[in-house]
């Protein structure tokens, strides 16, 4: 046992431990690092990983085995590990780029520096290096974008035989891919058909690859967009679909365990953006400027919006004086109309990640919302207004109170359920804009309307 792993053998708590972690690093004593890392859970990796400066956490990954290097990328947040890899000597990354699937390797790099990929890419074998720079052709957000092309095709004439010693002899190549099928393709290079492992291992030897294949295979466009590739995970249950590019070459594969991953990253960043962590993902490991700058976009924001609202209340301060008991309506209001506008804005963003309604539907969505408010509002206008009968001994109180809340819960729902698809037509995220919109509509709506209705019922509330 080597001094550094001894010293690791004493007993040690989950704080210190990444301490020690952090001082094997500075010694640059890799074996201890990897003995350490291997011995621990993923989350626990992350978790020391996460608790070093930047530039440690780049350094280890110079220390260690390239492969090793790779395994901890991969298991690290896409931010993190774009940050310690970018620090690294080009010849060392590119190292340890060769490691990764080519999906992982195109993502990587998309999150560094240009140019900083360029000189990695420069150090890479120019066989791989070329793959990857097809891969960083196609946007993030298409199937191309998305795919791996680590594939098994061979040509459709082939027979059963050959295909399968070809995969006996290569085993160490085909090892790393994900073998599930097998693409035939003509001799253009085209996507012919597609044959299942299994139906591959269970043809008569003899039989060609042509004669045992679905002709007529589900594929998808290398452009196209990755909510279309959503659908058709969602209509099939594949473990791979094959991606063609426009003449219908054979381009690459998607596999749905990164599909599944990449849905999991959307429903993360809705509700970053749904939340104001706006600008893409934050850690606190992040520069606390990059933070602040970020959160008071979006803070900013609301300030002015809140302010919108507010400045409604100062147009009735006269009714709010004669009425005291108002102002303790007006959030239970404001926040109740909320409450059912933001399960509005679910059911809309929803049907919007399935497909099942388009933009353009709002005035199917208003009439369906619409119904559901005013029953809801209703009942809990009826609640609120009761209590506060029953509380102030007001039964003019109680109608006021009451007919706002039922009011403000159907312009809601209408507001909720209508402004995802316009925002969505707009051409901006939905899940970012319309928390804002609806509380400001929700707000204002709501002070006006119970301020008003007090308003022209003032005689009787104060009778």
């Amino acid at each position: 046992m080597s001094p550094s792993q001894a010293e690791h053998s004493k007993t040690t708590t989950p704080d210190t431990d990444w301490k020690q972690l952090a001082g094997w690093v500075e010694r640059c004593d890799a074996p201890a690092i990897e003995a350490y890392l291997k011995q621990l859970s993923e989350t626990d990796r992350v978790h020391d990983l996460g608790r070093l400066t930047a530039d440690a956490r780049s350094e280890l990954l110079g220390l260690v085995h390239p492969e090793y290097a790779a395994d901890l990328i991969e298991e690290m947040p896409k931010l993190l590990a774009a940050e310690a890899f970018e620090d690294l000597t080009p010849d060392n990354a590119a190292e340890i780029l060769e490691e990764l699937a080519s999906d992982d390797q195109a993502n990587l790099l998309r999150h560094i520096e240009p140019e900083s990929a360029e000189a990695i890419l420069d150090h890479t074998p120019s066989l791989a290096a070329d793959s990857v720079r097809g891969l960083l052709e196609y946007s993030e957000d298409t199937a191309g974008g998305r795919m791996i092309t680590e594939y098994l095709a061979v040509p459709a004439t082939r027979s059963v035989q050959d295909v399968i010693d070809e995969m006996r002899a290569n085993v160490e190549e085909y090892a790393d891919y994900a073998v599930q099928y097998v693409y035939a393709v003509d001799q253009a290079g085209a996507l012919a058909g597609v044959v299942p492992l299994r139906e591959l291992l269970l043809a008569r030897p003899n039989r060609s690859i042509a004669s045992c294949m679905v002709n007529t295979p589900v594929k998808v466009r290398a452009d196209a967009h990755i909510t279309e590739v959503f659908e058709l995970f969602d209509e099939y249950d594949y473990i791979a679909v094959p991606v063609v590019s426009e003449d219908k070459t054979l381009v690459g594969a998607l596999l749905r365990e990164d599909v599944d991953e990449l849905r999991l990253d959307e429903a993360h960043e809705q509700e970053r953006n749904a939340r104001g962590i706006v600008g893409g993902e934050e850690l606190r490991s992040m520069p606390t400027a990059v933070r602040s700058s970020r959160r008071l976009a979006w803070l900013s924001i609301n300030i002015v919006l809140n302010v919108t609202a507010a400045s409604v209340i100062a147009l009735y301060e006269e009714t709010l004086q004669a009425v005291i008991a108002l102002a303790v309506f007006l959030p239970i209001i404001s926040d109740m109309s909320g409450c059912s506008g933001n399960q509005s804005v679910a059911v809309s963003l929803r049907e919007l990640s399935l497909g099942l309604i388009r933009p353009k539907e709002y005035r199917r969505v208003i009439a369906k919302e619409s119904i559901v408010g005013l029953i809801n509002g209703v009942v809990l206008g009826a609640i609120l207004g009761v209590l506060a009968w029953l509380w102030k001994d007001s039964v003019a109180l109680g109608l006021v109170v009451g007919s706002a809340l039922a009011l403000n819960t159907v312009v809601a729902v209408c507001i909720g359920g209508s402004v995802p698809l316009l925002v969505r037509r707009l051409g901006y995220d939905p899940a970012l804009a319309s928390g804002p919109m609806l509380t400001t509509v929700t707000d204002v709506c709501g002070f006006f309307l119970t301020l008003s209705i007090a308003t022209a019922a003032l005689s009787h509330l104060i009778a």
